[in-house]
């Protein structure tokens, strides 16, 4: 019976291979380029999007650290005033 088994199940997997491995007729063939080409449009436009926002990203970064230098130079004055009012009240 374990032997029947093994033969059917063999039998299925070559039935399956044979009939997935034909050869595709011209207007798959066309169908599965347009596909691919659609594909290759949507990644090119993909690309460019991400791209644009990596730029976009620069600029808000170099926005930020510009920012956070200006925040240190008032920090750093406001330091320097608080010392000299504690420095005057003694």
């Amino acid at each position: 019976m374990h032997t029947v088994l093994k033969k059917l199940a063999l039998s299925s997997v070559v039935a399956g291979t044979l009939a997935l491995g034909g050869c595709a007729t011209e207007e798959e063939v066309q169908k599965a380029q347009a596909t691919a080409d659609q594909a290759m449009s949507a990644a090119q436009q993909a690309q460019s999007t991400a791209s644009a926002a990596q730029g976009a990203a620069a600029n808000a970064q170099q926005g930020v650290d510009q920012l956070r230098g200006q925040v240190n130079s008032i920090d750093q004055r406001v330091n320097a005033l608080e010392q000299k009012h504690r420095g005057e009240r003694g």
